[in-house]
């Protein structure tokens, strides 16, 4: 009698290193007893999302993936809805999206982690998929794999660090009032804290000291993950942290970095502590915090750093240098995907160690792009200092990828380097959201690589976000102008990222 393929096994959807691991999992889960497993995804903001579910279905998910409701991605962050689900095509013009349909979550074996915090939970990754097999349009986590076998088929791989900053407070409240209940489209009122340092002593180590429990637990718990950590450093702001990575393939960086976003939320919070990724927090005094991402290509067989300049004086290759120039020209239509958030445009000041233009320098941290390379340098690699620590991972290195990838097929050069950033005549970055999402619109190159629907579904929903923040402004005539965080801001994503 004939076996009935699963979902992942008809559809062919696991590699052959992806079914061996499956297997390694399995036994696992069978010998450390593991009694609870939350299957993850990415959600269009780059959030965790999961259902828990018990071994038994487990284990079925790991033939036929796991069913969820496709309404992550048509509700904003407030729970806002974003588009008409319930009518014909679902407000998408899509068919396949009427009616807010079921989805199949499909598990990536290699993401498989037990939680060091919870050790009878285990973590998993997901791709989304329709029921008839075919990838999700609006999977982020999709986008990124669809340009890395672009990458592949170019015989090269993408190497990404990371250093993400982050802020730790205390919380003030040990539970939960009415006032900490939202409703659909309405944030509630943001977690109140204190701060646990004073701030603007740039690596103290006795500032660092006073905060060594929750640091020395977040540690533990990463390294435990298997996360490439290397450093966790006291920043410049009030319990502002930054985190740097030893450098992995790029969907495995974009991975690690929804992982620790969630894991670092999770472990502190269990202490007592909230760990904030927002921009910048509408605190007294706080810093903004940014994501620097750095990047490579290599050679897919030899691992050669393709970045890596043969010529003493050069600080890239010429490929490398052409890659530069086309993060350059593409900088300012693709700051949407590196700063989804209204918050995000308030880092973007002179002399602010943020870039407020599009500029590139050797080792000069007031550029947008930072690069650092020698002859005989394997580390050889651009650095963009650009994004906010919320921003999707997935869309933000895809759109590094799309628009390095234009610079070396039409060999863009990126012009002498900057060595007085803030005082050039450069393209200014968008001052607001709502300035970044019309560049967005008129880049075709993002349209042409992720795709019309893409691009579509994903203005609208952040539209949806930049009409409610809007709408608060001119309800409480705040200035537009100001630079202050506002009140929404802070409801809005404080404890959300």
């Amino acid at each position: 009698m004939a076996h009935n393929l699963g979902f992942i096994a008809k559809h062919g959807l696991w590699s052959d290193e992806q079914r061996r691991l499956a297997e390694e999992v399995k036994a696992r889960v069978e010998k450390e007893k593991v009694e609870l497993f939350r299957i993850a995804w990415a959600d269009p903001h780059g959030v965790s999302r999961a259902k828990t579910v018990t071994l038994p279905a487990f284990l079925s998910a790991l033939e036929d993936g796991y069913n969820i409701n496709v309404a992550t991605t048509t509700l904003d962050a407030s729970g806002a809805r974003a588009f008409s689900s319930f009518t014909q095509g679902g407000g998408m013009g899509l068919e396949e999206m009427t009616g807010s349909p079921n989805l199949i979550v499909v598990p990536d074996p290699a993401t498989f982690r037990i939680l060091p915090w919870e050790p009878n939970v285990a973590w998993i990754l997901g791709d989304e998929y329709f029921t008839s097999g075919k990838g999700f349009h609006f999977s982020p986590r999709r986008l990124l794999r669809d340009q890395l076998d672009k990458l592949k088929a170019r015989g090269m791989r993408c190497v990404i660090g990371l250093e993400v900053e982050w802020y730790l407070l205390r919380l003030a409240e040990g539970h939960l009032s009415h006032e900490d209940i939202g409703a659909p489209g309405v944030k509630a009122r943001a977690p109140r804290t204190f701060p646990v340092e004073p701030g603007y002593s740039f690596h103290s180590e006795s500032n660092m000291d006073a905060i060594h429990a929750p640091i020395a637990a977040l540690s533990r718990s990463l390294q435990a993950l298997g996360l490439p950590l290397r450093s966790i450093e006291k920043e410049w702001g009030p319990g502002q942290i930054e985190c740097t990575f030893a450098p992995r393939d790029a969907l495995e960086a974009a991975d690690n970095l929804v992982l620790f976003r969630s894991a670092t939320r999770q472990v502190c919070r269990r202490m007592g502590y909230l760990a904030t990724f927002m921009a910048k927090p509408g605190l007294k005094n706080f810093y903004s915090s940014g994501w620097h991402l750095h990047q490579s290509l290599v050679d897919a067989e030899s691992g050669q750093n393709l970045f890596m300049p043969n010529t003493k004086g050069d600080v890239l290759s010429p490929m490398g240098m052409n890659y530069l120039g086309g993060l350059l020209r593409h900088a300012s239509a693709g700051t949407l995907l590196s700063n989804p958030t209204v918050n995000a445009y308030r880092r973007f000041r002179a002399n602010s160690l943020a870039p407020d233009r599009v500029a590139w320098g050797t080792d000069h941290r007031g550029v947008m792009l930072r690069v650092l390379g020698e002859v005989n340098d394997p580390a050889s690699r651009i650095e963009n200092r650009v994004g906010e620590p919320s921003a999707n991972p997935y869309l933000y290195i895809a759109s590094q990828l799309i628009a390095g990838f234009d610079g070396i097929d039409n060999r863009i050069d990126p012009g002498p380097p900057d060595t007085d950033p803030y005082n050039t005549e450069h393209t200014m970055l968008p001052e607001s959201l709502s300035e970044a999402l019309q560049r967005f619109a008129k880049e075709s190159l993002f349209s042409k690589e992720l795709g019309e629907v893409f691009v579509d579904y994903y203005t609208q929903l952040k539209r949806t976000e930049l009409q409610r923040f809007e709408a608060f402004v001119s309800e409480h005539n705040i200035d537009p102008d100001s630079e202050a965080t506002t009140e929404w801001e802070q409801n809005e994503y404080f404890d959300f990222f």
